[in-house]
């Protein structure tokens, strides 16, 4: 096996693993987070404490997020580097052909409605405890930010794969010019 073809299909095995962690995360971050919900619920009397359990959202989300960007990101190197020849694999570029004209928009990688509704969810151990403005205004703040995080991350997501796309075919014209025939 050459150099070639070692390095192309341990960036396949990478993207494989890392897309299989990225949806296995979704579950364990949900059940994590539910778990500590329901316990505050039940035996916090601070409003202030479903900061912890939306920091285990936060964390699951960031997760995900940088599992999938860096999957999107070799996945636009093997496109440009791997996928110029006619003989060679055509993955990437077949997949990014069809994406865009699947009905209904397709997946949500990032699982952001499913974040979004858990962040939503998580506010009731905030509002059980009967809140002041303050605490209510600062946990709320926390949440808000959390949703725009989630937002800002799904178009940077969609825009991605045009962007890398065009950033690696520049990489490769100015370091790797083209090859005069021998």
């Amino acid at each position: 096996m050459s150099l070639s073809e070692a390095e192309f299909a341990t960036l396949r095995q990478t993207i494989a693993m890392r897309g299989t962690v990225r949806i296995l995360l979704l579950p364990v971050t949900l059940v994590g987070w539910s778990l500590l919900a329901g316990a505050l619920v039940l035996f916090n009397d601070l409003p202030v404490g479903a900061l912890l359990s939306l920091a285990v959202l936060i964390g699951g989300f960031e997760s995900i997020h940088a599992l999938h960007v860096g999957v999107e990101r070799i996945g636009r190197y093997i496109q440009v580097f791997y996928e110029g020849t006619s003989d060679g694999p055509q993955w990437e570029t077949t997949t990014m052909a069809v994406g865009p004209a699947l009905p209904g928009g397709g997946v949500d990688p990032l699982f952001t409605v499913v974040f979004a509704a858990a962040t939503i969810a998580n506010l009731i151990p905030a509002l059980l405890p009967q809140p002041v403005p303050l605490e209510l205004g600062v946990v709320g703040a926390f949440h808000a930010a959390f949703v725009v995080r989630l937002i800002r991350a799904r178009g940077a997501a969609a825009r991605q794969r045009a962007v890398e796309l065009e950033t690696f075919r520049a990489l490769k014209s100015q370091t790797f010019p083209p090859r005069s025939p021998t």
